[in-house]
């Protein structure tokens, strides 16, 4: 079997079907192999959180201000490709709420003391597998259940071949391949760009309760609603691949979750899933240095902050329209160094 689109995306996260569907609004025709069940971006929570990422992380105003930028592209993209989004901010109950205010606001977020922690409304949130499923499914994008073993380029065309001997040419490609090791025949410059991914194991835990009105985040973690409770997470286990649930963990989500919460509740099955990460914390988006050969990897955790962003970076990289200011930041071709944090103080 063959089947020629302009653009195939290789990976079915966040990464790739935003990629996907920028793509298909802009009338390519993009098929998305990918080979089924679950992975990093269905087991998030969804969290488009620039405000509590940076103050979590430490992260120096540039670094902040590309979250804002990244988090401000989700209004127009969830309108036009039919998701909901929630803007119903998140709560911080952690130690010193008076200087993660002052923290918060100098970095150009908006913070107010609440209780006994503090709210921000730059924080939103999405409901993972919902919208993983509907960008599956937008009109332009052919989602196919397919395993890659290896691709080649040849008179200017990339051929992905399947593990089953199904085939697909097209004149672009995107790998969005999360923390997988790299395919065989791709260059190898790129090649070593995906191996020096790290992975990073993220497991959280659904909760039946009562659910928050919004995000709840603390040093032990974070409760985000659900239409029947909250899930609770999330770790953060580096060079880690196992997808195997530990239930230890699990038990300590569910205490911090209800902690948070203030109620009771009870633990469901938990998620697991492997992130990959870049050394300065930001994706991997847009051309790779090889001829038609795109990149839209290693969002560390903020695959659903950063989705919009990458995908109109690979986008524009595809069509070689005048890329977005940001896509420097985040280019494969990137110096990468140690993200910078900035001072407490």
């Amino acid at each position: 079997m063959s089947s020629s689109p302009n653009v195939i995306v290789i990976g079915a996260g966040v990464l790739g079907l935003s990629s996907a569907a920028e793509l298909a609004a802009r009338g390519h025709a993009v098929t998305v192999l990918d080979p089924g069940g679950p992975n990093a971006s269905s087991a998030a929570a969804g969290m488009i959180a620039p405000a509590m990422e940076s103050l979590i992380d430490g992260l120096s105003p540039d670094h902040a201000a590309l979250l804002k930028r990244g988090r401000d592209l989700w209004p127009a993209f969830a309108g036009q490709h039919g998701l909901t989004l929630h803007l119903d901010g998140a709560e911080w109950r952690g130690p010193d709420p008076d200087a993660a205010v002052v923290i918060l606001r100098r970095l150009g977020f908006a913070a107010e003391r609440a209780g006994e922690g503090l709210f921000t409304p730059d924080d939103w949130r999405i409901e993972a597998q919902g919208a993983l499923a509907q960008l599956s499914v937008l009109p332009g994008v052919a989602r196919v259940e397919a395993t890659v073993a290896r691709l080649f380029h040849a008179d200017g065309l990339w051929t992905v071949v399947s593990a089953d001997g199904r085939q697909w040419t097209a004149p672009a490609v995107v790998l969005a391949t999360g923390a997988a090791t790299a395919l065989p025949g791709l260059p190898e410059a790129v090649a070593a760009l995906v191996d020096a991914i790290e992975p990073i194991r993220g497991q959280l835990t659904p909760i039946v309760c009562a659910a928050p009105q919004r995000v709840l985040r603390g040093p032990g973690g974070y409760a985000t609603p659900t239409a029947d409770g909250a899930l609770c997470g999330a770790t953060m286990q580096s060079g880690e691949r196992s997808t195997d649930p530990d239930m230890e963990i699990a038990a300590r989500q569910v205490a911090n979750g209800v902690a948070l919460i203030g109620g009771e509740g009870q633990a469901g099955q938990p998620r697991v899933g492997i992130r990959g990460a870049s050394p300065d914390g930001l994706p991997m988006a847009g051309p790779s240095g090889a001829p038609g050969l795109h990149l839209a990897l290693a969002p560390r955790r903020n695959g659903w902050l950063l989705g919009p962003m990458v995908g109109a970076i690979v986008a524009d990289g595809i069509e070689g329209r005048a890329p977005l200011a940001d896509a420097s930041a985040l280019s494969p071709l990137r110096v990468f160094t140690q993200p910078a944090a900035r001072s407490a103080g």
